[in-house]
């Protein structure tokens, strides 16, 4: 999926609020937030974008999107490029403001900024200074959070336990490896010990090692508690991880169910299959 090339940025917007706000509003959002409903919920969700040159009206980028994310369940967001997963999550995030319909995260509206408070985020191309180490970045983030100096230490050391950076935590990134870097992203977006992860594309580029730690990781957070919803082109890790899936083609959610469900009511033998069939994808003679 393609994101705007401004990680680091995109990563202070969803979190910067708590520096304005302080300790009053998250108060305020704890108590808002207890709720028996589902984590995230999307109801007849609609985005218009301008199209390209002089009198070309507007593109739909999504129409009447409705979907639940329940709590403790690993989701998958599928579809193929330009079927409307980043704009989705680009709402989720605050990013985008929706043309019609609405968004909700733990029962408040997206467009409130306390929505975000239990969420971590990774995009897709995450951006960091290349000087800084793994513990400086996490740091940086945990100032953002208002992290008490008191349990910072505590978290750093539980979070980079978790994506396995314990040992090169001091190391500058330009020094890591690709699935490293990934890995800093990931603790980046656990660093305020989220309830809802929003994963952007988080095995893009890595190797097979790295692709299996991201996995693993993914299932760890769920054993947690945690609620993950991620996009992915890579079908056969959705298939393996994802306790429920969601098909979108040309901006309107055509599949949505477990993988065993829709690969008996589609006759397929997988998820890639299934996928293909429902985006009414043939091969080239």
């Amino acid at each position: 999926m393609t994101t705007r090339a401004s990680g680091a940025p995109e990563l202070l917007m969803v979190c910067a609020f708590h520096l304005k706000n302080g300790t009053k509003l998250a108060v305020q959002c704890s108590k808002r937030f207890e709720t028996m409903g589902p984590v995230l919920k999307i109801e007849n969700l609609c985005v218009e974008y301008p199209s390209q040159g002089i009198g070309h009206g507007t593109k739909l980028a999504l129409q009447g999107l409705n979907l639940e994310v329940r709590q403790g369940e690993i989701f998958g967001f599928l579809g193929p490029n330009g079927a409307g997963k980043t704009t989705t999550m680009n709402v989720l995030l605050g990013f985008v403001n929706p043309t019609a319909g609405a968004a909700y995260i733990f029962g408040v509206d997206v467009r409130e900024p306390i929505a975000r408070q239990r969420i971590g985020y990774l995009p897709e191309l995450t951006y960091y200074y290349k000087f800084l180490s793994a513990e400086e970045i996490l740091r940086f983030y945990g100032k953002i959070f208002q992290i008490p100096r008191s349990e910072m230490e505590t978290r750093l050391d539980s979070v980079l336990k978790l994506v396995e950076l314990e040992e090169a935590r001091r190391r500058p990134i330009r020094t890591y490896s690709k699935g490293m870097q990934q890995r800093v992203g990931l603790a980046q977006a656990l660093i305020n010990n989220p309830d809802l992860l929003v994963l952007d594309e988080p095995t893009s580029g890595l190797d097979p090692i790295g692709r299996m730690k991201v996995r693993q990781l993914i299932q760890r957070l769920k054993d947690e508690g945690k609620t993950v919803f991620f996009s992915s082109h890579e079908l056969g890790e959705v298939e393996t991880v994802c306790d429920r899936v969601a098909i979108l083609n040309q901006g309107e959610l055509k599949a949505e169910g477990r993988v065993d469900d829709l690969v008996r009511q589609y006759q397929c033998t997988s998820l890639e299959q299934v996928f293909l069939k429902i985006i009414d994808y043939r091969a080239a003679a």
